[in-house]
């Protein structure tokens, strides 16, 4: 068996790389952190916990350690649990992430190519769905994931174009989610179309069902929604099974997530 990382290297240098304009988006990219090596800072903590001189310590080093600051629950590759898209979920009061089951997150899988079925700041369609699952030619596990592969790992995060992804409509999560598919994941880096996307359109249309209508689905019908996701491109169609382990943070509407493909 085969363990294949899905999963976004959380790297405080990233913080960085964004553009300019996408600095205020650093808390769900990475997180900002302070490292103590155990021949610098790591020395000095250690030292004053021991209540010692440096000069006293094994080989003259303390431990090593992080200090991380500054960071989203829906950071880097992450599970959003019901409560994210509302205080309720198909009439009930939603999930938080510690309300759900390792084994619910612990599924069979099919990756859907949308490489050519999908545009940057457009809609996710039904058809293209549609189209790509004929092509998969597995049916969807009952309880399972589905894994959108829409070719944003083209981009790095200095890119612009990372943040122009194609998004997913309420007729398009709840076409999944009317397949049975519990858990909804994607390689871009939000489930439904970019903010300033949805903003235009709300300001053209007075329509406010066009605001995180993705996400929204999730309080008709219970998913897991997961982005940030990487690496698709090394999983086959179908026939693989994925954990999305996310750190058990209590009543948290989301967490970061390990996510590992055993093909």
């Amino acid at each position: 068996m085969e363990l294949i990382d899905l999963t976004r290297t959380l790297d405080p240098a990233d913080r960085e790389r964004l553009p300019e304009q996408l600095r205020p988006l650093a808390p769900v990219i990475a997180p900002a952190v302070a490292y103590a090596h155990p021949t610098g800072e790591g020395r000095e903590q250690f030292a004053a916990a021991m209540h010692c001189s440096v000069e006293d310590l094994p080989d003259g080093e303390g431990w090593g350690a992080e200090l991380l600051t500054d960071f989203n629950s829906h950071l880097g590759t992450h599970v959003d649990a019901p409560l994210h898209y509302g205080s309720t979920c198909e009439g009930r009061p939603a999930r938080t992430i510690t309300d759900i089951a390792l084994d619910e997150l612990w599924c069979e899988a099919l990756v859907l190519d949308l490489r050519d079925r999908c545009e940057p700041d457009a809609p996710i369609t039904v058809e293209a769905l549609e189209s790509a699952l004929a092509d998969n030619g597995a049916p969807v596990p009952a309880g399972g994931a589905v894994l959108l592969r829409t070719g944003q790992e083209r981009y790095g995060l200095s890119d612009p174009e990372f943040f122009r992804y194609p998004g997913m409509s309420r007729e398009s999560t709840l076409l999944l989610a009317d397949l049975e598919a519990k858990v909804l994941g994607t390689d871009a880096a939000g489930w439904d179309l970019s903010f300033p996307v949805m903003a235009r359109k709300f300001r053209d249309s007075g329509d406010n069902s066009v605001l995180w209508d993705g996400h929204r689905a999730g309080r008709e019908r219970e998913v897991f929604i997961v982005q940030q996701l990487t690496n698709l491109a090394a999983l086959p169609p179908s026939e693989f099974r994925v954990a999305f382990f996310p750190i058990k943070i209590a009543r948290a509407s989301a967490a970061p997530a390990r996510v590992v493909a055993f093909v």
